[in-house]
């Protein structure tokens, strides 16, 4: 069976917006339009998921929401994994490995830098560093290939397919 991963950076977030903690800070403007800009460009493309899973920081809970309801995926079945707040990579990798294993399509909605190492984890050296040194900036899809088992994910593991961010779209 043929598997992707879709690993998506939340959107712009509002760095002013007086929240007092990090985990409750919600999406700035350009934010709120990245997402659903995102969601309607997966849409598009095919590129549906089966699974989704996110971060429950408010950023990644609206990213996701937004993204979701663009795919036609019902935001109850969004799973939201708080071990995607503030991981790294072997936290991410765990998070993965619980993805059920007839996901052909997986959804992951999370935070740099755990991302750019997960997705530089997976693909190794198998791609071409952005001109501006951001693998991942904000609401930027990476599009993976993936092996066969959701918990076996080795260093190269992986081939990157495309990489898309929101102003492209």
């Amino acid at each position: 069976m043929s598997r992707e991963l879709l690993l998506l950076r939340h959107a712009k977030s509002d760095w002013d917006s007086g929240t007092s903690t990090d985990f409750d800070r919600p999406l700035a403007k350009r934010g709120k339009n990245d997402a659903p800009k995102v969601g309607a460009w997966l849409y598009r493309e095919g590129l549906v998921p089966d699974h989704v899973v996110s971060s429950p920081a408010e950023r990644a809970r609206q990213t996701a929401t937004k993204v979701c309801k663009r795919l036609d995926f019902k935001k109850k079945r969004i799973v939201w994994d708080a071990a995607i707040y503030e991981a790294r990579l072997p936290e991410l990798l765990e998070v993965l490995s619980r993805v059920p294993p007839e996901a052909a399509t997986v959804l992951l909605i999370g935070h740099n830098p755990g991302l750019e190492e997960l997705l530089r984890h997976l693909v190794a050296d198998d791609y071409e560093p952005p001109g501006d040194g951001k693998l991942l900036p904000t609401a930027a899809v990476a599009r993976l290939e993936m092996p066969d088992d959701w918990g076996l994910l080795d260093p190269g593991s992986a081939q990157l397919l495309s990489l898309t961010r929101p102003r492209a779209l």
